[in-house]
């Protein structure tokens, strides 16, 4: 389960449902900041392994057309209907808004922005600031438009034949706290009345989010279509609270353990209770072995353990030995079995317990949420946070959409069944 929209409320009911966010959090705060962190497998990013056609053209979206074998890091069914869905609403955006181009930030191999430019006619400016992913991306560029020259000589009616423009990328890193001035230009000579810009960025990890939000106020600028990710990366301070409203409340600070929680996946959790596999018992296992690590490095409180393969085949005192080596211990301290094993027959309460945190963990992501919404409307912009796919595809389904002109009515074409 996601973040909760506040599509339909008005500027009052926003700021009250962070003053009842805030409440809720500060009185269950123990149960939130006590759980021990297991590391999430994702946070709904898009580089993942193809495995069957989603659509009438799936090559599209991941630039894999003419492969004999599997794409390497290119997309799921889940991955294409969220790349999809979030071009689409870009499309319908930048129609609404009058966009001249397209900026997407943090934009990894490209897919959005190849899926946007190729597919949808949109002019893009994708940027990145990993060199070896912008590569991938113009390598995967270049094995599209091929694709689609020989699909247009084989069926000529079927493929569109105007003029096709591949995403412009361009290796930068964009800081959260200053200006990209590259983000900015314009890819082509326009008019006196200059570039209009639209920013975006799918899952945009950490403080990218934040920078989108930064450079919404530049005039160049006239809208954004936000989905955010990886909360725990957020700067502290800087990264949240962005607004007045929310920092002058009571209890509205989230440390790094509340915005960890808030990166999980419920519905996949759920499925995994269901099934009651072995698989849970990791939790059982890593709360263990944070007693015995407070037992000899007391200073040591709940260190990020992560990467051991197939826990649930493990003995309890093997995963603690594994553990206290990737913290840095030695892993031949001597244990008290009976004591580990006493822990292991708490399984299903320590299970129960993770469950309760992950159940108010979307509290935590509806409060960074709507603090971004209200930060835009305290600067006198339009904001709406609408779902844009299936939580059950990516639990970071929300985007929230900006523009410096009120759409009025029209925000209700950007919204999907999912609303």
């Amino acid at each position: 389960m996601p973040g909760v929209s506040a599509r339909g409320l008005s500027l009052e009911q926003r700021k009250q449902l962070a003053v009842n966010l805030t409440r809720v959090l500060a009185r269950y705060r123990s149960i939130l900041d006590a759980y021990i962190i297991v590391r999430p497998r994702g946070c709904g990013g898009l580089g993942i392994l193809h495995r069957r056609p989603v659509g009438h053209t799936p090559w599209l979206m991941a630039g894999s057309a003419g492969r004999t074998g599997p794409a390497p890091a290119v997309h799921t069914a889940a991955g294409d209907a969220r790349g999809r869905g979030g071009g689409q609403l870009v499309k319908k955006l930048s129609d609404l808004t009058g966009c001249t181009q397209v900026v997407d930030i943090g934009s990894g191999q490209g897919h959005l922005s190849r899926f946007m430019s190729l597919g949808l006619g949109l002019m893009v400016k994708s940027i990145e600031g990993d060199q070896r992913l912008v590569e991938r991306a113009q390598r995967w560029d270049q094995e599209l438009l091929q694709a689609l020259e020989k699909e247009e000589k084989r069926h000529p009616q079927a493929v569109h034949a105007g003029p096709r423009h591949s995403p412009h990328h361009v290796v930068r890193w964009v800081e959260p706290t200053a200006l990209c001035q590259e983000l900015l230009l314009p890819l082509e000579t326009l008019p006196q009345s200059g570039a209009r810009l639209l920013l975006t960025g799918l899952h945009a990890c950490g403080d990218l989010s934040v920078a989108l939000l930064r450079h919404f106020s530049c005039p160049e600028v006239v809208a954004l279509a936000s989905v955010g990710c990886c909360y725990m990366k957020l700067s502290d301070p800087g990264g949240y609270p962005l607004s007045q409203w929310v920092a002058g409340l009571p209890g509205c600070e989230l440390p790094y353990r509340l915005r960890e929680g808030a990166c999980h996946a419920l519905e996949e959790y759920a499925k995994r209770l269901q099934k009651a596999g072995p698989g849970l018992r990791t939790h059982c296992y890593r709360a263990a072995l944070e007693t015995v690590i407070r037992g000899a490095r007391p200073e040591l409180r709940r260190p990020g353990v992560q990467g051991i393969p197939r826990v649930h085949e493990l003995k309890i005192e093997e995963y603690v030995q594994r553990g206290l080596q990737r913290v840095g211990l030695d892993p031949q301290l001597p244990l008290n079995l009976a004591a580990l094993r006493a822990h292991q027959a708490q399984e299903n309460r320590v299970v129960a317990f993770f469950s309760l945190a992950l159940l108010l963990a979307p509290l935590v992501e509806t409060l960074i949420l709507l603090d971004r919404l209200l930060h835009l409307q305290e600067q006198g912009f339009h904001a709406e946070l609408l779902p844009i796919f299936s939580p059950e595809l990516s639990p970071r389904n929300l985007v929230l959409v900006a523009t410096k002109r009120p759409l009025g009515e029209a925000f209700s074409l950007l919204e999907t069944e999912h609303s």
